[in-house]
């Protein structure tokens, strides 16, 4: 089954349900796979990979505006974004913990033969290829600066 089709069966027993904070972050997952289907040169479709990183970028976007929220003491909306934040990453992969996430890097680190961090640049990519949507960018971006600068 497809995401499209999976949010869609979820959409209507969300309505049925009448449970208002899934169907707000399932809507936001629909209204953005209809965005990718239609953006010039999608030819109507969107691959599991750009529906990867599609579902990261919604995490990412209500990441930033639950901090924001954060800031100016707005718990009613913080509350909404955790809600969607919840629900979206339902459709991701399981996300890997900060110890995996090291041990990982340490490898990498061995691999690539990085060792100031002038050399960051070089672990990311790497990185970044190993942990595509297992991983949030900005906690492997720490360890990496955490281990390359001892």
């Amino acid at each position: 089954m497809s995401l499209e089709q999976e949010i869609m069966t979820r959409m209507k027993d969300a309505m049925k349900s009448k449970d208002e904070d899934t169907l707000r972050g399932l809507r936001a997952i629909k209204a953005e796979i209809i965005k990718a289907k239609t953006e010039p040169g999608a030819g109507g479709e969107v691959s599991a990979e750009g529906e990867l990183k599609l579902l990261q970028r919604l995490v990412k976007q209500r990441k930033d505006s639950l901090e924001i929220f954060e800031k100016q003491n707005r718990e009613d909306l913080a509350q909404k974004e955790r809600a969607e934040i919840a629900v979206i990453e339902q459709f991701l992969p399981k996300q890997l913990s900060e110890e995996e996430i090291r041990a990982a890097v340490q490898s990498i680190i061995a691999q690539v033969g990085a060792t100031s961090p002038a050399d960051m640049g070089k672990v990311m990519g790497a990185a970044t290829k190993e942990f595509a949507g297992k991983a949030d960018g900005k906690i492997v971006a720490g360890i990496v600066k955490e281990l390359l600068s001892k």
